[in-house]
């Protein structure tokens, strides 16, 4: 701890070898934590939560908002925050000693999105903080289960296979799909954003910098749509143990008429499921009315809020958390 009272990033690092529980994502590797904070997401600093039981450590990553408040070091582009761990046998153990350690401090946690609750809730609790959960948006994603890419399109809408089958025919719009990083395509995409309906890019040099390493990593999938040599359509996903992620789509308003992004969209979801054999396709944050045309499963994301009893300064934020709590239950 500084004499200013300002926490900075501790000694004990992330470790490469740590991993979280389930499914791998992006979001969970030390390379994405090290890419926000490298990018100015860290706050005040960054400081690495951790604690263990026998074989098992426990770690989270978190950016200090200002003296004793933390929160999950992510941004917009994120789709989870959770602990990680290395080794197995005692994970609960080791994500209530992390919690416990944190309580030395920090006197308020923030975590969003979580797309889990549970573990993490109980950790906290069983640690002596004070928990509120809270829906805060939601998840769309693709639970493909023994359904191959033909089974999965047949489940599709009506309305949406029948759009994919009339705008493919006229052979107005050409696709590309990349698997490597591509300087000139990255530029497409962003030429594309620019021209969209989208708001301004929140930080397009954390972005790039996350497709390169994808890219490097064997990981990357791009689609660029493209009317007469013109780009009008651009798509950012990877493929990671078994799941697809889509991070960002754009295309340019005027091209509606020819669908370039739904048939982007179309091509991709046939590339992750033939060739990659993905058994999921997750369509991140936000609860956009398009997203469930192309997937059958959805479930809300949470903000986890914990406070600190025995520090004088969460008591406060503690009361109106759990007030207005109570005035939506009444109401």
């Amino acid at each position: 701890m500084q004499g200013n009272g300002e926490h900075h990033a501790n000694d004990e690092r992330l470790p490469a070898t740590a991993r979280a529980v389930g499914f791998a994502s992006p979001f969970d590797r030390p390379e994405w934590f090290d890419l926000l904070e490298a990018h100015g997401f860290a706050g005040r600093g960054r400081f690495d939560a951790h604690g263990s039981a026998g074989s098992t450590a426990a770690w989270l990553p978190l950016r200090t908002e200002k003296p004793g408040v933390f929160a999950g070091l992510t941004n917009w582009y994120s789709f989870s925050i959770r602990p990680l761990f290395t080794g197995e046998d005692q994970r609960v153990d080791a994500a209530r000693a992390l919690f416990a350690d944190l309580r030395r401090n920090a006197a308020r946690l923030t975590l969003y999105p979580v797309s889990e609750t549970a573990e993490v809730a109980v950790a906290l609790r069983d640690a002596g903080w004070w928990v509120k959960e809270t829906p805060a948006g939601d998840r769309h994603w693709l639970d493909l289960g023994d359904m191959d890419h033909d089974a999965w399109w047949a489940s599709r809408p009506g309305a949406l296979r029948n759009t994919v089958q009339r705008k493919a025919k006229k052979g107005i719009v050409d696709i590309q799909l990349l698997t490597d990083f591509d300087p000139g395509s990255w530029a497409a995409y962003e030429q594309i954003y620019a021209a969209s309906w989208k708001p301004e890019e929140g930080h397009p040099a954390l972005l790039r910098a996350f497709a390169e390493a994808e890219g490097a990593g064997g990981r990357l999938r791009m689609g660029i749509a493209r009317i007469e040599g013109v780009p009008v359509a651009a798509q950012y996903w990877t493929v990671e143990d078994g799941t697809a992620f889509i991070h960002k789509l754009a295309h340019v308003e005027d091209s509606l008429k020819a669908s370039p992004g739904t048939l982007l969209s179309a091509a991709l979801f046939r590339h992750v499921i033939e060739v990659d054999g993905v058994k999921r396709v997750d369509f991140g944050t936000g609860n956009d009315a398009y997203k469930r045309d192309w997937m059958n499963r959805h479930e809300p994301l949470w903000r986890i809020e914990a406070f600190n009893p025995s520090r004088l300064a969460a008591w406060g934020p503690a009361l109106k958390a759990f007030a207005r709590s109570l005035l939506r239950k009444e109401k």
